[in-house]
């Protein structure tokens, strides 16, 4: 089946659902202790409570609840860390540096964004870890209205906003004293990949950008056309209705708590899928879901990549997976992009050993293409 077939047919499913990387699934029972359930919920009511008070204010997190899906190298830090976007949206980020870093060194820095409806302490965390520990200055960050970002209704999405808030990390990384300005990268994780070319294609500042196991989330919706995006404009019509009248609607793909198997009616890319968000290899509070229903609404209409050809002269490097689902993704931008360019192809790799599988995740490479063009 060719790409543009294969994108109308998840188009349909992904753009009327809502439902975190193109999956919907029914919420799974409880594994965990009621203390342990306990802790989750409490962490849940005081990011709630933080958006009644300011509802563009970023959740400030105290240790108790945090929840990262890797160990910390012990020859990294990992420091909160939050700004503004030009939306007046307050994103929040994890900073991550060589504990070994001099003082009055400037380093180049990545900025790294995570799978759509994905948080900063998954995989976002994952490359920060290991790519502060080769001499980069590095960013993960919650997209707007995600995470502990603020931003209210919870879960909305946008193409112009996800691309913003790269460029807003850029912001950012370019007001510490040990970050050379001119020095600064992107990484865009699964469909961070498609909006992280997006931010790129507007922010000159962005000197080079790599994706990994990218999918074109703007592209699902915009690539439909005649009776298909007829069905979808349908469908979304009723739910802007809906929530005009109940207000927004987001659901939920993942359990409220991990479970230890992947439920046995899912196959495919939905069981790969679960098998990341719905167990404890991947799972996290704030990553249960991905957007409002009517926020397709935005990501239909406006493409991600229209000017991928215009991110020329500055480099990209398209990491994918062998047997990874996503794998045209990466080779149909490979193809529309322009000089200089490289797809790179991880042998016998799926699509989720690239969100946290150290031992796949090509971290030399990624190390020599941000050397080399961050010099």
């Amino acid at each position: 089946m060719k790409l543009r077939n294969v994108c109308l047919a998840l188009a349909v499913a992904a753009l009327t659902s809502g439902c975190s990387d193109v999956m919907d699934v029914p919420l799974m029972g409880n594994t965990r202790s009621e203390k342990e359930k306990d802790e989750v919920t409490e962490a849940q009511d005081k990011a709630e409570a933080s958006h009644q008070v300011d509802p563009t204010a970023a959740i400030r997190v105290s240790p108790e609840d945090e929840h990262y899906i890797f160990e910390l190298d012990e020859a990294v830090s990992r420091e909160h860390v939050y700004y503004r976007n030009r939306y007046g949206i307050e994103i929040a980020g994890d900073l991550y540096v060589a504990k070994d870093a001099e003082d009055g060194v400037k380093y180049p820095a990545l900025v790294v964004g995570p799978p759509f409806g994905g948080v900063k302490e998954q995989g976002p965390g994952v490359y920060a870890n290991q790519l502060a520990k080769r001499g980069f200055i590095v960013l993960a960050f919650d997209p707007s209205y995600h995470g502990y970002s603020g931003g209210e209704p919870r879960y909305t999405g946008s193409t112009d906003f996800y691309a913003e808030d790269f460029s807003a990390g850029v912001d950012y990384l370019g007001t510490l004293e040990n970050v050379d300005r001119e020095k600064i990268g992107a990484i865009g994780i699964c469909g961070s990949g498609g909006f992280a070319l997006s931010a790129a294609a507007a922010d000159a500042r962005i000197k080079a950008i790599a994706t990994s196991v990218m999918y074109d989330i703007a592209g699902f919706g915009n690539s439909a056309t005649g009776d298909a995006r007829q069905e979808m404009l349908s469908g979304l019509a009723k739910a802007r209705w809906d929530e005009v009248d109940n207000g927004p609607t987001v659901n939920f793909s993942y359990p409220e708590e991990p479970v230890e198997e992947v439920p046995a009616e899912l196959t495919g890319n939905n069981a790969e899928f679960f098998s990341f968000y719905g167990t404890k290899r991947g799972w996290h509070p704030n990553a249960l879901g991905n957007v409002t229903a009517t926020s397709d609404m935005s990501l239909m209409n406006f493409p991600s990549l229209a000017h991928l050809s215009e991110i020329s002269p500055r480099p990209i490097l398209f990491v994918a997976g062998e047997n990874a689902h996503s794998l045209g993704f990466s080779e149909t931008a490979y193809e529309n992009a322009s000089e200089p360019k490289e797809l790179f192809v991880v042998p016998d790799a799926i699509h989720i050993d690239l969100y946290d599988d150290i031992t796949k995740i090509p971290f030399d490479k990624l190390e020599s293409f941000f050397k080399e063009n961050l010099s």
